[in-house]
């Protein structure tokens, strides 16, 4: 199936002023969509507008089980057919290794087609150990492996040194990157504080102690936080828990396309 592109007749110079954003297959400027419920033809058209723009899609939480799943492989296998990973939510691994499920959970995920998994324990608590095994369970079965640090409780902060070890170790063991948790709403976790502005010093902390900022992903779902981030950090980083209907906005602001960001 041909990937939707934009189109060919504008200007080099109109299409991406910033003369930086890659095509997919993309290494870095990488976008997650987190998919909370939409239907098969909302999905469709998603994909039919959008596909360019999307890396990955990550069906929010639990919600995976949640569909029919003559529905759900569907949405899968669009997804596939326009090169975007496609995975479950964190917390749906959480749920299987509370419940000691785990097997079962990676044999449905394959069995269902899931291209990729994300390893959190974003509510539960996890040692290294557990990590471990799930990121070599998640590479040994083919899959992407994304894996978060965080705690998704409002106030929870970053913890510099284990943060620092938590991504050397998890993208040696063969994660693609590292998730920093934001949530869905992007308030009072990880970077950003009560109001959702960006804690800056922890960023420049944390991006001084990695080999290099393609290993992270900023979960930054409100358009402020992408904005200040994109400045910040430059056109081609990693954001994710980007809502479907703000795919073209994000893009526009990645290529200079939004007066936000006009001047980068």
């Amino acid at each position: 199936m041909m990937e939707a592109t934009y189109t060919s007749v504008w200007h080099p110079l109109l299409s991406d002023p910033t003369e930086r954003r890659s095509a997919k297959p993309r290494t870095s400027g990488k976008t997650m969509v987190i998919d909370k419920g939409l239907g098969l033809r909302a999905f469709k058209d998603l994909l039919e507008t959008a596909s360019s723009y999307i890396d990955i899609i990550k069906f929010g939480f639990g919600t995976s089980v949640l569909y029919p799943v003559p529905l759900l492989q569907t949405k899968i296998e669009l997804a596939k057919q326009r090169d975007i990973t496609v995975m479950p939510g964190g917390t749906f691994l959480e749920v299987a290794v509370a419940r000691g499920i785990i097997g079962d959970y990676f044999e449905t995920v394959t069995k269902l087609g899931f291209s990729g998994i994300e390893v959190s324990d974003g509510t539960i608590e996890m040692d290294r150990g557990l990590r471990t095994e799930l990121i070599q369970r998640g590479t040994e079965k083919g899959l992407t492996v994304l894996t978060e640090y965080g705690k998704k409780c409002w106030g929870s902060r970053l913890e510099l040194e284990d943060l620092i070890a938590t991504v050397l170790c998890d993208v040696q063991l063969g994660a693609e990157f590292v998730t920093i948790e934001g949530r869905e709403s992007g308030t009072g976790v990880g970077i950003f504080d009560e109001n959702g502005e960006c804690r800056d010093d922890e960023i420049s902390a944390m991006l001084s102690r990695i080999p290099s900022p393609d290993l992270l992903m900023w979960e930054a779902p409100q358009k402020d936080q992408q904005v200040h981030l994109i400045r910040m950090l430059g056109t081609d980083i990693n954001l994710g828990n980007i809502a479907p209907q703000d795919v073209y906005a994000l893009e526009a602001l990645r290529r200079g396309l939004r007066s936000d960001t006009f001047d980068i």
